[in-house]
């Protein structure tokens, strides 16, 4: 299941994120300061400009109720931050299926991508994200704040920023519900239900029994 999260922060939030993101140090994909525009630029996991933002980042998705529809989130490992220009992109990928926070104990299975946008459509040209599935190649440049959730597993790349700034977070995301289908047919069942419970009342037999059923299967599938 690929979805776009409608902004998961608000355009005061970004530019707030940005700020900070703005006046911070970056390192090129090797971990050495660089001013090289082709590279890919990379904010350290522990530098303080990427716990603040990661943090607020954080802090919107615990308040995102799409988001938390769409992942049923058992954990979500910290934000990391890539900034693209002057070339910069990446070629074809997959992502790590277990991340471990360096100097902890904290691993997170990796079943969700998600990739929030930090700089707009029109700040940039290229740069987009091309996801491959069975159906073919997507391609994403979504506006600032917005957030798109991928199934981790997907073979994916970063077009070449050829004008301007291409900014942006990757979160990865472990699902109560372990597998891509099963969660979406739980995300199209809760759905439905809420628009049949703003049509018929929450308090309306099949609302009540379709309600049931959603947590019913939920209970059943949940693994996290």
């Amino acid at each position: 299941m690929m979805l776009q999260i409608r902004e998961v922060l608000t355009r005061a939030q970004v530019a707030q994120c940005r700020d900070v993101l703005d006046a911070a140090t970056w390192l090129d994909g090797g971990g050495g300061t660089s001013s090289a525009a082709p590279l890919r630029m990379q904010l350290p996991e522990d530098a303080p400009a990427a716990r603040a933002v990661g943090d607020a980042i954080q802090d919107a998705l615990a308040c995102n109720a799409g988001f938390f529809a769409a992942a049923l989130p058992s954990k979500v490992f910290p934000p990391h931050f890539e900034r693209d220009a002057g070339g910069a992109g990446a070629g074809p990928r997959i992502d790590d299926a277990i991340r471990t926070l360096r100097g902890t104990g904290f691993r997170v299975r990796c079943d969700l991508s998600a990739t929030l946008f930090l700089a707009d459509p029109d700040d940039y040209d290229g740069g987009e994200l091309c996801i491959d599935d069975t159906y073919g190649t997507h391609r994403a440049k979504l506006p600032a704040g917005d957030l798109l959730l991928y199934p981790a597993s997907s073979v994916h790349r970063t077009a070449p920023v050829t004008r301007g700034v291409r900014v942006v977070s990757h979160l990865w995301v472990q699902s109560l519900i372990r597998d891509d289908t099963e969660r979406g047919f739980l995300h199209q069942l809760d759905t439905d239900v809420q628009r049949l419970g703003a049509d018929l009342g929450t308090n309306h037999a099949a609302v009540v029994s379709l309600t049931g059923l959603y947590h019913n299967l939920l209970r059943h599938w949940a693994n996290g």
